[in-house]
């Protein structure tokens, strides 16, 4: 016998709009008293109507047309044409169409890329250092897409684990298709990562503007808008895209003083459209030591170390913004001048890293000592943090640059850029600040801290004299700034949420 699967929604419905109303009956008399409850067309309450009966987070122009037809044909008819099309959808999916549940009054985090994926690049790391604290200390719903990228659902185990550990490439083939779609309705939505499909976001936009929910997200950097010329082509696009979905939310904790700035000339832009923009907050990311035992440390000097020589090392991957074209030339200067020492970049390949892969391939067939490691373990990259005389980071723009809190976090000097995050980081000592436009200048600040034994002393002094700041404080103050301010905004009770998914 099929599943009543407009029945299920409909009085899922019903109970959200108002719960004291029976839930009785046929499918016309729950359409009518439906319509009775939508009241006075709103938006909100259209945007909710398409999103349970449809199982789909609504794109912004089918909210404002169904409103539009419920101001002119009335709520009862306007309803009926959304069951209609509705049950045609179902009838093509059969069983495999989903149920939906109405998540109220939760905090729910959108760690759809993070929970399908084995990378482990700077946003996976940020979103997943600080799920492993939230998941511990807080209520909070991880979800993710479905195969469509039209409609939120509660991640499997599986994705789960890997959206708070990482490490299982093959976590998506866990999900399942007809899986039940939550949707959010005063509740707190989180975007900790980045998101770029425009299905996705499209709909993250009309959340965002229409629904009843608190919004804020995590932000990164704008690169793709102040740098262009430094991201994959389609990058820009996609980015934009995004920004406009992030110009409805409420709030944006950036993890930079200098990635607050550009957001905050992005969002003083919006008023041009007439769109207020969210609110943006600098929550610096933490210096994080890391920890690897003597078996990883040997395994660090094995992958990493050539003939004891000492290790200058790199981290990151080859993207052309990153600027390792200008380490290989200034380490390939210093070489020239007789100075002895070893190159390790650890870090995959990227768009553009072609010219990076040639010119390695060329010097190691010239016998210089330079090794590249595509896999970024634990034991490698906090292994090769304290084996490194020091670490270069010249890249051209950062929304805040790990490798260079990370290294002088374990006590290690850095040479890194003199502008942006980079140089913010870096005010509290420990590193050397040059021009990364300038070869010349990279080679003389490598100089300076891999063989002038007085800056490398007081380098290493500074660093050890830095503060520490570890995940558990950067987490706790990201929900405080990502949630409790928008819960007292909206109602939403942020420190203990009493989850309310709905009725089957």
């Amino acid at each position: 016998m099929p599943r009543d699967i407009m029945g299920q929604r409909l009085r899922a419905l019903l109970r959200t709009l108002d719960p004291a109303q029976p839930t009785t009956g046929p499918t016309s008399t729950l359409i009518r008293r439906v319509a009775v409850s939508l009241g006075e067309p709103r938006d909100d309450r259209a945007w909710l109507t398409l999103a349970v009966l449809t199982a789909r987070l609504p794109q912004r122009q089918s909210v404002i047309d169904l409103r539009r037809e419920m101001v002119l044909d009335g709520a009862d008819a306007a309803l009926r044409n959304v069951v209609a099309s509705a049950r045609r959808r179902i009838a093509v999916r059969g069983w495999a169409a989903p149920t939906v549940r109405v998540a109220q009054g939760v905090v729910m985090a959108d760690v759809h890329h993070t929970a399908r994926t084995g990378l482990a690049t700077g946003i996976q790391r940020v979103v997943r250092m600080t799920l492993q604290q939230w998941t511990r200390d807080h209520d909070v719903l991880l979800v993710g897409w479905t195969s469509g990228l039209d409609a939120l659902r509660v991640l499997t185990d599986r994705e789960r684990r890997n959206a708070i550990h990482g490490g299982d490439k093959d976590a998506s083939s866990a999900a399942r298709s007809g899986a039940e779609v939550v949707v959010p309705w005063k509740s707190t939505y989180l975007l900790p990562e980045l998101a770029t499909e425009e299905d996705r976001t499209s709909r993250i936009l009309a959340l965002a503007e229409f629904s009843d929910n608190a919004t804020a997200a995590i932000g990164f950097d704008c690169v793709p808008l102040t740098s262009a010329e430094t991201v994959g082509i389609g990058m820009g696009g996609a980015f934009g895209k995004t920004l406009a979905a992030v110009a409805r939310f409420d709030r944006v904790a950036t993890i930079s003083e200098a990635a607050a700035n550009e957001y905050r000339g992005w969002a003083n832009m919006l008023t041009g459209a007439n769109l207020r923009g969210p609110r943006v907050e600098a929550v610096l990311l933490p210096s994080d030591v890391g920890h690897v035992d003597e078996t990883g440390m040997e395994r660090a000097r094995e992958v990493l170390l050539t003939d004891n020589l000492p290790l200058l090392f790199c981290v990151g991957s080859h993207e052309p913004r990153k600027n390792h074209l200008a380490v290989v030339s200034a380490a390939e200067t210093l070489w020239r001048q007789g100075r002895e020492f070893s190159l390790a970049f650890v870090g995959g390949n990227s768009w553009g890293s072609e010219a990076f892969e040639a010119e390695v391939t060329q010097l190691v067939q010239r016998g210089r000592p330079i090794k590249t490691v595509s896999a970024i373990s634990d034991d490698i990259l906090w292994g090769g943090y304290r084996l490194a005389r020091a670490t270069v980071f010249p890249s051209f723009n950062e929304g805040f640059g790990l490798p260079v809190a990370e290294s002088l976090a374990v006590g290690t000097p850095v040479v890194t850029s003199g502008f942006g995050s980079m140089k913010e980081i870096a005010a509290g000592g420990g590193a050397i600040l040059v021009d990364p436009r300038h070869d010349e200048d990279v080679a003389r600040g490598l100089d300076a801290v891999l063989f002038d034994e007085e800056t490398q002393r007081r380098l290493r002094v500074e660093a050890a004299a830095r503060p520490k700041r570890g995940w558990q404080e950067y987490a706790a103050e990201l929900w405080r700034s990502m949630v409790v301010g928008d819960a007292v905004a909206s109602g939403v009770n942020s420190t203990s949420p009493s989850p309310q998914y709905g009725e089957r």
